[in-house]
């Protein structure tokens, strides 16, 4: 009976010192559980705060710049400046960058009106800033059209009329500007520009560069020979790229010279200048004449007499004038 006892004595000691320990053990899991807990709601009290200031400030930063910044009467746009170095006018240019006297200097988007001229074809490049207090500036680049392209064009009736295209020296696709763009009518007049003949019409869309390398050279050659010893001799009033290598210049005086379209022009037309001032001397006029050759000179003359005198040449307009001088 003794050892009955005695076993059970040490039977609930152990069961005694479980408990505790089950105790113990329970009690620093609900401590660190509180712990977790208080730690946690700091943190979110910390973030709360922090989101709060945030907010508050940024705000506050929105409302500092809307009252004494972008809706400030001190900033309103009394004035704006255009100028271009071409033919088109200030109303036009106004009404492309979207842009009024009245708004808010500061709130305007520079990127933005630079972006909506720079789309019209005939603007090359334009520079918009702001002049504090009150003055919005823009400056205007427009592109200076070398040659014209006559292509022909279905209106709403089904019928095809000629609508002119014109073309910059990198071969920039533009249509002329209309009488409402321009200060100086004069500048409506496209007949001192060069045609280019056998251009595809495919090759032509407005707002981009044309692809055709026929058609590059034939601008080069344009550029070329408005530089050369033959400008102020011959007026060159048409040029033919149909043909894969050569280009055709046909002059005011009717004479047809034939370039290499991959050679260097300078030569060529330095070529040509030495052997129209041989035959001028002559009394001779040049018909045909294919400078493209160096070995020979492939010529047919025409006595100067038996020709009519060559019209006049077109009078390029002063705006244009003005801008390649």
């Amino acid at each position: 009976m003794f050892r009955k006892l005695a076993r059970l004595l040490k039977i609930n000691r152990r069961l005694h010192r479980e408990n505790e320990n089950v105790l113990r053990v329970k009690l620093r899991t609900d401590q660190l559980r509180a712990e977790r807990t208080r730690f946690a709601m700091q943190v979110l009290t910390v973030l709360f705060g922090a989101a709060v200031v945030i907010f508050l400030g940024w705000r506050g930063v929105d409302w500092a710049v809307r009252e004494f910044v972008t809706e400030n009467p001190a900033f309103a746009t009394k004035k704006i400046d255009l100028q271009t170095d071409g033919v088109l006018t200030a109303e036009a240019l106004r009404k492309w960058a979207r842009v009024r006297v009245g708004e808010n200097l500061m709130s305007l988007d520079l990127s933005l009106i630079k972006r909506d001229l720079e789309l019209v074809p005939l603007i090359q490049s334009a520079a918009v800033e702001r002049v504090l207090p009150d003055t919005l500036r823009i400056r205007v680049t427009e592109r200076v059209p070398v040659a014209q392209v006559a292509v022909a064009r279905p209106d709403a009736s089904g019928r095809y009329t000629t609508v002119i295209h014109l073309l910059d020296a990198t071969g920039f696709v533009m249509l002329p500007p209309d009488r409402t763009m321009v200060a100086d009518p004069t500048a409506l007049q496209m007949d001192w520009l060069p045609e280019l003949r056998g251009v595809n019409d495919v090759d032509l869309k407005l707002g981009r560069q044309v692809e055709s390398a026929q058609v590059r050279s034939a601008l080069r050659l344009l550029g070329r020979y408005e530089r050369s010893v033959m400008f102020g001799r011959a007026d060159i009033r048409r040029v033919d790229v149909t043909s894969a290598e050569i280009l055709t210049a046909t002059t005011s005086a009717g004479s047809e010279i034939t370039f290499a379209s991959q050679r260097d022009f300078d030569t060529q037309l330095r070529r040509w200048r030495a052997v129209q001032d041989v035959f001028t001397q002559r009394g001779k006029v040049i018909r045909t004449f294919d400078v493209s050759i160096s070995d020979y000179l492939p010529t047919v003359l025409v006595d100067a007499n038996a020709l009519p005198p060559p019209p006049a040449k077109p009078v390029k307009p002063a705006p244009y004038r003005r801008k390649n001088a």
